[in-house]
């Protein structure tokens, strides 16, 4: 670390813009063999992985196979998943969740009255103890989710944060947000790497620079673009924004997953209901009590999401009704209270006693199946910078994400390249003559409501023409919409100081207009997109490549 004018600079050999499950697993695979800077927008536990209920997948009982996996994932996907990439990801799925066991990440173990009852579980013991509980979700065939109860997100995020804070070669950063990557052509030098990032503090206003011999983006991905969403609220697609300012293309924005069941109350801030409840028997149900899904799939409530959201959204539609009704209200009150113990409380606290009570549901912004194009190494476009989790097109998830493949696909990633980095390191040379942020041409703003009133109008008109089910003209009025915002915010941002919600509008503009140019190009109803102007489904299942002006030719 050094000063350079009003810059600090700190130099590392792997620098992680992002602190999820992605961020925190390659710090913590390449720890033993380089120096790692996490960058985390809020607070460590204010990222997504946080708030998953769900769980992870992964092939561990001796009646599911690998095949059955893949199988179940190309059949989600819709045609549009990269066979290859969902087989290299399914096949490590068992050394990842052994590594997260050997981590100390407590997951639900099978108890004795369920081992008598013959429950699904791995062969896997966590120290010893009883095996592994497995749970099943929306798509797949077995019972093959590994759990955490219904908090499975935090306890892998509490478990990684803690065995990262105790390393000595990471350091993490809180409460900084990454403005742009560094590439040596923006510099004038020569070559086209990425060597490092301007990242901007908010408590002090400054702008530091980190030099990095290799750079992660990890940022999670863009729900935030929408007006309802089960995300976060640092869910705006940074990572994918500065991937495609350096020069990166991107595919398949156009696929947003909308989860089906998020809790409707005013002040549950968009409280997701983890999909697992359906997995355990939960059924969804009209304000009469009428059950509505087996008449729009064979398998239910168990359907894929963007089945399951579609036809709430159509009932909610045809009825005029503002939410349907989830029901476990049939299964004993012990066994909810035990499996779904998160949501029980969570839920109680808006008076609903989920043991007795239906839950109001809505479908909501969840997950961005598009993203960074990258291959299995995590490589993008640009040298040296990689990609991985949510803000990635691996090519697994095609046109719908099948549940609990996305915290898989972290730790796969995640894996794959900090193994590439490690081949890497020796070779590869910080670079040195990187100028400081420069803010001698920008003054301080007195007019942030344009920048408040900007990112409204756009969740807004988003979740109007880009959302659940999509029509040409919409698009195309958001389209104009998004080119008129882009316009007020970039003239914003090359007059005043940068602050967080400036980046972040700026980012989330620049990511909602890559969504609605890849839902004009797709001229078909497949997974995810269901557009009433092209219902048919084409022969050819193709992805949506979207390609920068500055575009690159190290394309992965």
């Amino acid at each position: 670390m050094s000063a350079n004018n009003t810059t600090t600079v700190y130099d590392y050999d792997i620098l992680i813009i992002g602190s999820g499950a992605a961020g925190l697993t390659l710090a913590l695979k390449s720890a033993d063999f380089a120096k790692v800077a996490v960058i985390s927008k809020g607070e460590l536990s204010q990222g997504a992985t946080f708030w998953a209920q769900g769980g992870i997948a992964a092939v561990l009982d001796d009646e599911d196979s690998i095949e059955d996996h893949i199988a179940d994932t190309l059949d989600s996907g819709a045609g549009l998943c990269h066979r290859d990439m969902v087989s290299h990801i399914v096949e490590n799925s068992g050394a990842c969740v052994k590594w997260l066991v050997e981590q100390g990440v407590p997951f639900t173990t099978v108890s004795p009255d369920e081992a008598k009852e013959g429950a699904a579980r791995a062969p896997l013991k966590p120290d010893n103890l009883a095996p592994l509980h497995l749970t099943q979700e929306g798509g797949h065939s077995h019972r093959r989710i590994i759990h955490a109860t219904d908090a499975t997100g935090r306890a892998v995020f509490e478990t990684l944060a803690h065995r990262a804070k105790l390393s000595p070669n990471i350091d993490l950063f809180e409460n900084r947000v990454a403005i742009d990557l560094i590439t040596r052509k923006k510099l004038g030098l020569e070559g086209e790497q990425c060597v490092g990032a301007y990242i901007f503090c908010p408590s002090t206003g400054n702008i530091d620079l980190f030099r990095a011999k290799f750079v992660i983006l990890a940022t999670g991905g863009a729900s935030k673009a929408y007006l309802f969403t089960t995300n976060p609220d640092g869910a705006t697609g940074d990572g994918i924004a500065m991937a495609w300012r350096a020069g990166c293309r991107v595919a398949n924005m156009e696929f947003n997953q909308f989860h089906p069941t998020c809790l409707y109350h005013p002040h549950a801030k968009s409280f997701l209901i983890t999909e697992a409840l359906r997995g355990e028997g939960a059924w969804l149900e009209l304000e009469d009590g009428t059950r509505f899904m087996p008449q729009f799939d064979a398998r239910g409530e168990l359907a894929p999401r963007d089945i399951v959201a579609r036809a709430i959204d159509h009932e909610m539609k045809r009825l005029g009704c503002d939410c349907v009704y989830l029901n476990i209200t049939h299964k004993p009150a012990a066994f909810i209270k035990e499996h779904f113990p998160t949501i029980y409380s969570r839920c109680l606290k808006f008076g609903i006693d989920i043991t007795k009570d239906r839950i109001p549901v809505v479908p909501a912004a969840h997950y961005t199946c598009g993203g960074v194009m990258v291959d299995k190494m995590g490589h993008t476009d640009l040298p040296n910078l990689y990609a991985i989790g949510e803000t990635t097109f691996t090519g697994l998830h095609g046109a719908n994400r099948m549940a609990s493949n996305s915290l898989l696909e972290c730790f796969v990633l995640a894996f794959s390249a900090s193994e590439d980095i490690r081949a890497k390191l020796a070779t590869t040379q910080l670079t040195d003559d990187i100028p400081g942020w420069d803010e001698s041409l920008v003054t301080r703003s007195n007019e942030e409501v344009v920048v408040s009133h900007n990112w409204d109008e756009l969740r807004r008109f988003m979740w109007a023409y880009v959302g659940i089910v999509r029509k040409d003209e919409r698009l195309q009025r958001a389209k104009r919409r998004i080119s008129l915002l882009a316009q007020e915010t970039d003239e914003y941002y090359k007059h005043y100081i940068v602050s967080k919600d400036l980046l972040e509008l700026r980012n989330l503009v620049l990511v909602a207009s890559l969504i609605v140019e890849c839902a004009i190009a797709r001229k078909e109803s497949r997974g995810l997109h269901f557009t009433v102007d092209h219902p048919g489904q084409l022969d050819k299942a193709e992805d949506t490549i979207l390609v920068p002006r500055n575009a690159l030719l190290n394309n992965p």
